[in-house]
């Protein structure tokens, strides 16, 4: 489905992707866009920026049920981008993360059924596969129950499913944006040597939510292929000049991220730029995805044993055109 002459809902929608998708949203026929979120201050920045008269602003939270049934009032497109992130404040706040982004989630669901929205794409992590921390814990339990949510529509014709990517190039709270704050000291923090990260930029995270937008039958897992980057490649991309500090891992966090494990590979399916986990539904059959490729028993998709790899200069260059 295309967002052309469709009424779009952005949770979330004064973050990073938020303001990235509706600018690309806002360069085609989109009958309109609501940016959905609690922080006023934000919504008032961002109501400066995008003049467009299609905008609208809408103040709530996704743990509040009443609210979504009014604002999904009369919405086509719900892209649920909303959520409590940071690895550290999420374990140190656990029951606000569950809140979020899990009781939001299942707010989520029964206000789109109930009010006909037509499709709902949400926004995963990397970190919801095998998780190890509250922030992956929450957001695969999002994850399961969006794909669950196909089952409970009932004769409405909503359809929901899933996006899992790494980390954006750039993102608030990212790494790119704190090394360049910090390079001036000297001094770059990092965890361990050996870690490594999958990357995407904004652009193509948003870009790659259009095209699944388009692509979902409902309870798919998309997932892209994207490159991997040693985190000493990345702190030598932005501060070469930099002494590397060893500081060691922190709570919660992984030597190495995982988008699919081995007992999801068997129900997932290849395509040249992408991954589709299928949903486990007795309605799901394989004409929905005929021309994918089945994977070899035992893949994994994994940052630190991927095969395409972002060097120091590629990193330059997209930090540049994102003018992160």
């Amino acid at each position: 489905m295309s967002i052309e002459g469709k009424v779009v809902l952005v949770t979330g929608g004064t973050g990073s992707f938020g303001k990235k998708f509706i600018s690309k949203a806002l360069e085609s026929d989109v009958k309109k866009i609501i940016v959905f979120s609690r922080d006023e201050l934000k919504q008032y920045e961002m109501a400066q920026e995008f003049t467009d008269p299609r905008m609208r602003y809408f103040i709530g939270d996704v743990r509040d049920k009443d609210r979504l049934y009014r604002a999904f009032d009369g919405v086509d497109i719900v892209i649920h981008a909303a959520a409590l992130k940071h690895v550290e404040a999420c374990e140190y706040n656990p029951f606000e993360a569950v809140k979020t982004n899990i009781h939001g989630a299942q707010n989520i669901i029964e206000a789109a059924i109930d009010r006909g929205v037509e499709r709902v794409v949400a926004l995963s992590t990397d970190k919801a596969c095998s998780p190890i921390n509250l922030y992956g814990a929450t957001k695969l339990a999002s994850d399961k129950l969006f794909v669950a949510a196909n089952s409970y529509v009932g004769d409405k014709n909503t359809k929901f499913s899933v996006v899992r990517y790494g980390n954006v190039v750039g993102s608030r709270g990212s790494v790119v944006p704190f090394f360049k704050k910090i390079r001036h000291t000297g001094v770059i923090p990092i965890t361990d040597e050996r870690m490594t990260r999958f990357w995407i930029t904004l652009d193509q995270g948003v870009q790659f939510v259009l095209d699944s937008l388009e692509r979902m039958n409902g309870g798919e897992i998309f997932v892209p292929k994207i490159p991997s980057m040693k985190i000493t490649d990345l702190a030598a991309a932005i501060a070469p000049e930099c002494k590397l500090e060893v500081i060691g891992i922190r709570p919660g966090e992984k030597l190495h991220e995982a988008m699919i494990m081995e007992d999801d590979a068997r129900r997932t399916l290849e395509y040249d730029s992408y991954y589709v986990i299928q949903p486990e539904f007795p309605w799901w059959t394989e004409e929905f995805a005929s021309d994918g490729r089945r994977l070899e028993e035992g893949f994994r998709y994994t940052s630190d044993a991927n095969v395409d790899w972002l060097t120091v200069q590629e990193l330059k260059q997209l930090i540049d055109e994102d003018k992160i």
